[in-house]
């Protein structure tokens, strides 16, 4: 079973360009035909978040159009750059997304279970969990006991040592989200989106980690005081493979079209 994992494909009106430089429909144009090409398809799609820039209705519309393309379910999360009605509405026919309150849910993926959190904050680019919402997680991870378990969310709940990052991070609920998986083996993973970087991490006995941007990247410079900067560098998506034998592997792949695949070895032994 395959669920691939995008984020933060920052999506603005048609021929609107991201911070005036970057193309991020074309990028998400990209992302997708990579996911098409995997050899082995993708059986779900998450998006962990930043869907669009400004939250508009047209933003919206313009990403279901970019999404059109793929052939299997996509789960949307919102992220600080996201309006949560003008999400629920462009994508009313996604009937896990519940019609009022936090945009959680939890969805069934044959052999994996997939909860969704939402750490959005209106107005805000922090991100928080509040009490609410982890009884929600409580009680839905106590349903499944049994059931490999994918817990998605925006902000991470760990520090990244981006300063400018962490600062606008999961400013609440982060300790006790991490005792709360603690007390459940289930959870595989915690994914997340928003640093547009590939970062894992231990957190309550099991893996964190982000997944980097369809388009721009945040620069790696792990002093506190550094600049708030993006860099043009390679986009991925991560790839979750699970299988009964092995359980839950991730993979980071890089979008865009190389040379090969060649052979290491022809009919004689190793190529010299």
């Amino acid at each position: 079973m395959i669920l691939v994992q995008i984020s933060d494909p920052h999506i603005r009106q048609p021929g609107k360009l991201a911070y005036g430089q970057v193309d991020t429909a074309a990028a998400l144009q990209r992302t997708v035909a990579a996911i098409q090409r995997l050899p082995q398809p993708a059986n779900a799609v998450v998006i962990t978040g930043d869907l669009v820039d400004f939250g508009r209705p047209e933003e919206y519309a313009h990403l279901r159009r970019l999404l059109a393309p793929l052939s299997v379910p996509v789960y949307l999360l919102a992220g600080n750059h996201d309006e949560p009605m003008a999400l629920r509405a462009a994508f009313a026919d996604h009937a896990y997304l519940p019609p009022t309150g936090p945009l959680h849910y939890a969805v069934d993926l044959g052999p994996l279970r997939l909860i969704a959190l939402d750490s959005h904050q209106p107005g805000c680019s922090h991100g928080a969990l509040d009490a609410a919402q982890l009884t929600w997680l409580e009680q839905t991870l106590a349903d499944a006991p049994e059931v490999p378990t994918v817990i998605a969310l925006h902000h991470p709940p760990f520090e990244t040592l981006i300063g400018h990052m962490d600062r606008i991070g999961l400013r609440e609920g982060a300790a006790a989200l991490e005792a709360l998986v603690r007390r459940h083996p289930q959870v595989e993973r915690v994914i997340c989106g928003h640093l547009h970087r590939a970062i894992e991490r231990r957190f309550g006995g099991t893996l964190a980690a982000t997944c980097p941007g369809t388009s721009h990247q945040v620069c790696l410079d792990l002093a506190p005081q550094a600049a708030s900067c993006f860099a043009l560098e390679p986009p991925a998506f991560r790839v979750h493979a699970w299988t009964a034998h092995s359980g839950l592997v991730t993979h980071l792949m890089p979008v865009g079209e190389f040379a090969g695949p060649f052979p290491f070895h022809d009919a004689h032994g190793l190529i010299d």
